[in-house]
């Protein structure tokens, strides 16, 4: 197939264009700058807030997909920073939809989402049909970042969004700070610890995105995350012992709603999520649960 990718810079996009090409497809990265020299056809210019991109490659690709937009890692007190994460999702999403909907056969679009989507629902368990509450800020990006995709399924687009949580890596945040943090010995359980959060290894994010890439009947949201999704103490304890150190000084409530500003929902929200989709489509998990997600994840990306 050929593959169209934004955000082939980011973690995640250099992981996956990698195992794309690795299982045969072609690929061709949409790049904000010149072309390298020698890289045609392999990159295209594209300028999402100016939406401008290469009509005719998108529209003759067989899959596009959208990782692309505004670091999350910045300063969560800067009313710009929370700008540029919505409005960077909006605009690539907005003009490859646009874009796709236009084709006279629309190519399927594979298009990055978080699974903030779903808001704090405590203990219950939620899988893709479950609904969205709460006004948390990467809430509100995500429901935006997904809306930005109807055109293209309007137009009868393949649609695919991946809800996609924590990303377990130790060269990649969240986990390459916890990691120093714990083995300085000032790990700890963050709130009560009781609420649920969902986390995937780096491999299996990477094979579940290419999976989907490659299944024709995957479409609509897909939660990509461990089947058994751990209590942050549960989290704690693993992440303990692994790097062989106690956790013993927990962040109290109050200290994160102060820290985190406006992602404090985020930290102390509570998603116990299932990759139901998955699952049903029949993707076989490396890591299931929190002990093999991060025992994967301080190995590194090479694991």
């Amino acid at each position: 197939m050929h593959v169209v990718v934004a955000g082939s810079s980011g973690f995640l996009g250099r992981q996956l264009v990698t195992e794309l090409r690795g299982r045969g497809h072609d690929v061709t990265c949409l790049v904000r700058r010149d072309p390298a020299p020698g890289r045609a056809p392999a990159e295209s210019r594209w300028d999402p807030q100016a939406g401008t991109v290469d009509t005719g490659l998108v529209q003759a690709a067989d899959v596009v997909v959208n990782l692309a937009g505004s670091p999350l890692v910045g300063n969560v007190h800067s009313k710009k920073w929370a700008h540029d994460v919505l409005a960077s999702r909006r605009a690539t999403t907005g003009l490859l939809a646009a874009t796709i909907a236009a084709a006279p056969e629309p190519p399927a679009l594979v298009n990055a989402s978080g699974v903030s989507w779903y808001g704090d629902h405590g203990s219950v368990e939620l899988t893709e049909a479950s609904d969205t509450r709460g006004h948390a800020l990467l809430t509100r990006v995500a429901r935006e970042w997904e809306a930005a995709t109807r055109p293209a399924a309007a137009a009868g687009a393949r649609v695919v969004l991946l809800r996609t949580a924590p990303v377990q890596d130790r060269a990649n945040p969240p986990l390459r700070q916890q990691r120093l943090q714990f083995l300085a010995g000032l790990g700890g359980r963050l709130g009560n610890g009781r609420q649920y959060y969902p986390l995937i290894s780096l491999r299996d994010w990477v094979g579940a995105a290419a999976f989907l890439v490659e299944h024709p009947t995957a479409s609509g949201p897909v939660n990509l995350c461990a089947p058994v999704t751990p209590t942050n103490a549960e989290f704690t304890r693993t992440l303990a012992r692994l790097v062989r150190r106690p956790a013993v000084l927990p962040a109290p409530a109050p200290a994160i709603r102060l820290a985190a500003g406006p992602m404090a929902d985020e930290v102390l929200g509570s998603l116990n999520l299932r990759p139901a989709a998955l699952l049903g489509l029949g993707y076989d998990f490396a890591d299931p649960d929190v002990g093999s997600v991060l025992a994967t994840g301080l190995r590194g990306a090479a694991s």
